[in-house]
């Protein structure tokens, strides 16, 4: 390994604490917030936007996604990915030293499963070959029905139309991480415009005439507010991996078709691939069918007593 690949290593490590911890961050400043209203997003974001712990929060969770960018852009997704989803555990740990979470047996295991997932997923498309040209009808075919879809999942299990907060944090984080993943396929749309090595006015005009731009815009605003809620009412170390794993496992099968993107050719890429897709399968099913005793989101010291904040979230949603 190069001193460039450690370079990289060391960057991702940075990224990924950065995004992570941002995370947490932003879930510690929205315990002292009142509930999230989805359907009032103004003061939804004046609420936000005047939270300074919240947007320093955010602010490291955008550093991250900064060095992210630039360390895929480096090294090998194969190198670089499965340290980006140790971060998971890193969330996991510190869920429960700063926001006193706790996860039973079961749940421990499904997330150390799901950060497995994601780096299997990730060795899979070591010697991907990239394509960023898609056709118009059948990204809008894909995208606008996903997007509806996730948010609709996301709002629902919000409003406690299924049993158990366990239930609700894999229902928001799988919605949430459909319509992120949606805005990653207008991401990668929209990168066909910039691999055209054309002169920065025509990449410029080509990115605000882009329908994708203004359908990434709208997924992540959505997809932002509506995570932000699922994050104040649900626990972080379930609803972030959840997220994250949703978003992973919709682009890599949903790309593949669209960008006709071929199913990798070595054998043992190809196993990795659907091995992570089917263990990231199970791993959800097996969080939402967790009992709801076991998904209350309790705080280990407070047996029996629910916060305030989650109290008044779940009034709000009508659980």
């Amino acid at each position: 390994m190069t001193a460039v690949s450690y370079a990289g290593i060391a960057l991702a490590l940075v990224a990924t604490t950065a995004y992570n911890v941002g995370l947490i961050l932003e879930k510690r400043a929205l315990a002292q917030m009142p509930a999230l209203d989805l359907r009032r997003p103004v003061p939804l974001v004046v609420a936000l936007a005047t939270s300074r712990a919240w947007l320093g929060g955010f602010a490291l969770m955008l550093a991250g996604l900064a060095c992210q960018t630039v360390v895929l852009a480096l090294e090998p997704v194969s190198v670089v990915q499965p340290v980006l989803a140790s971060g998971v555990v890193l969330v996991v740990v510190l869920s429960r030293l700063v926001l006193r979470e706790r996860l039973r047996g079961g749940e421990a295991w499904c997330v150390a499963a799901i950060a497995v997932s994601v780096v299997l997923l990730a060795l899979s498309a070591a010697g991907a070959r990239a394509s960023h040209v898609a056709s118009p009808r059948a990204m809008a075919a894909v995208m606008i029905p996903s997007a509806a879809v996730g948010l609709l999942v996301a709002v629902r299990s919000l409003r406690g139309r299924q049993h158990g907060a366990g239930v609700a944090a894999v229902g928001c984080g799988a919605g949430t991480g459909l319509v992120y993943g949606v805005a990653a396929l207008a991401i990668k749309a929209l990168s066909g415009v910039l691999v055209r090595h054309q002169p920065a006015a025509d990449i410029a005009i080509g990115l605000v005439s882009s329908p994708y731009l203004y359908a990434l815009a709208g997924c992540l605003a959505a997809a932002m507010l509506t995570f932000q809620a699922g994050l104040q009412a649900c626990r972080a170390s379930i609803i972030i991996p959840v997220s994250a794993v949703a978003g992973s496992m919709y682009v890599m099968i949903t790309a593949t078709w669209l960008f006709h993107e071929h199913l990798p050719a070595n054998p043992g890429e190809l196993a990795l691939r659907l091995a992570g897709i089917a263990l990231a399968t199970l791993v959800l099913i097996a969080l939402s069918r967790q009992a709801p005793d076991q998904a209350s989101g309790l705080p280990a010291g407070g047996a029996g007593t629910t916060p305030g904040y989650l109290a008044d979230a779940r009034r709000r949603y009508g659980s």
